[in-house]
This record gives C-alpha cells, sequence and structure tokens, in this order.
C-alpha cells in the first residue's frame, strides 16, 4: 500500500471505529488490526490518537471542501448552488455515514481532544469554512443574500445540514434523503436571502 493510501485507509478506519464505538473505547490496535496493518504503523503517522482524531475531522471536511468548491466555481445562481451542494451533502451522508456521525458522536462530546493541540476544531475544518464563506460572499455579491454576520449565515447552512443528519442517524427520517434536497435548500435559501 502507497503511502497516500495507507494514510487515508488509517483515517478511514479510525472514522468507522471512533464513529461506531466512541473514542475512548476505540484502541490505536483496533484501528490498525481493522486495516491489517501494525499498531506501530499507524504510529508513523500520527503521534497520538487525539492526533488522529483531529486529522479525522480535516479528513472528512476536505472532501466536503472539494465539492462544494466545484459547485462554487459554476455558473449558476446561489440558489442552484445551495440546491446542489445540499444534494451533495446529503449523497455523502447516505454514503458515508460514519464520517458525518464521527462529528456528532466523537467531535461535538469530545471537545478537549480537538482543543489540547495546535489547532482547534474550527481551524481543523478551515478549507470547508472557506468554501461556505465563498458561497455567502458570493449570494451577497450578487444580490441573492443579505448581508449580514458570517457565523449566522455559515450556522444556517451548516446548522440546517447537521440537523438533518441528526435526524438520519437516529433513524428518524426516511432511507432515502435526496427527497429532503428540494425543502432544505429552500430553507436555507430563504434564511440567507
Amino acid at each position: 500500500m502507497k503511502k497516500q493510501e495507507k494514510y487515508n485507509a488509517i483515517l478511514k478506519s479510525a472514522l468507522k471505529l471512533f464513529s461506531k464505538n466512541g473514542f475512548h473505547s476505540t484502541t490505536i490496535a483496533q484501528i490498525a488490526k481493522n486495516i491489517a496493518i501494525s499498531a506501530g504503523s499507524i504510529y508513523s503517522y500520527f503521534p497520538s490518537k487525539n492526533n488522529l482524531a483531529q486529522a479525522a475531522i480535516t479528513f472528512v471536511t476536505k472532501i466536503l471542501a472539494k465539492e462544494l468548491r466545484r459547485i462554487n466555481k459554476k455558473e449558476a445562481s446561489s440558489q442552484e448552488k445551495i440546491t446542489l451542494f445540499v444534494q451533495s451533502y446529503l449523497d455523502f451522508v447516505s454514503k458515508h455515514p460514519e464520517m458525518i456521525e464521527y462529528f456528532f458522536k466523537v467531535y461535538l462530546t469530545n471537545k478537549e481532544i480537538f482543543s489540547q493541540e495546535d489547532k482547534i476544531g474550527f481551524e481543523l475544518a478551515q478549507d470547508f469554512i472557506d468554501e461556505v464563506e465563498k458561497l455567502i460572499d458570493d449570494g451577497i455579491k450578487n444580490g441573492e443574500f443579505r448581508s449580514g454576520n458570517f457565523y449566522i449565515a455559515f450556522s444556517s447552512i451548516v446548522g440546517s445540514l447537521g440537523a438533518i443528519t441528526f435526524l438520519s442517524g437516529e433513524k428518524v427520517l426516511e432511507d432515502n434523503l435526496d427527497i429532503y434536497t428540494d425543502d432544505l435548500a429552500n430553507s436555507i435559501y430563504r434564511a440567507l436571502s
């Protein structure tokens, strides 16, 4: 396995096990066993379990940021971009629930893990935050969104997506999340316009 492939495999294994068992109940040995490598090999990539947990947040948010960056580059209205992003986000949640569940089951419930090192949680997701900011700024520039506090606008987007993710994880919603795309996108758009 190549270095980048092994790095990604470690992160995916950690995401799966942290999401399933929780951060404190998951060991480095379990993460290693899950992908048939030695625990020592993991430590050559991540000096601590906390460091691995932090890298997992960055890994997930970079995937979301890459998709939103692609959408932000499109020649489309802000309303269309929000719909495209909601659609891609819900598809991501359906295909990779462990990556989103990780945020709720590990990040939000173990904040101390994400503030012990040089970077704090918000900084770990910087690529994604930058793309959300671009989406908001472009909407303000083209007159679709009203100017206001960035954090409130950010919360309107991410809070809505987080709520639908939570409801999905709790098995409250239909299995096919696509049916919520238009309503969710319209709700976010109305909150920003």
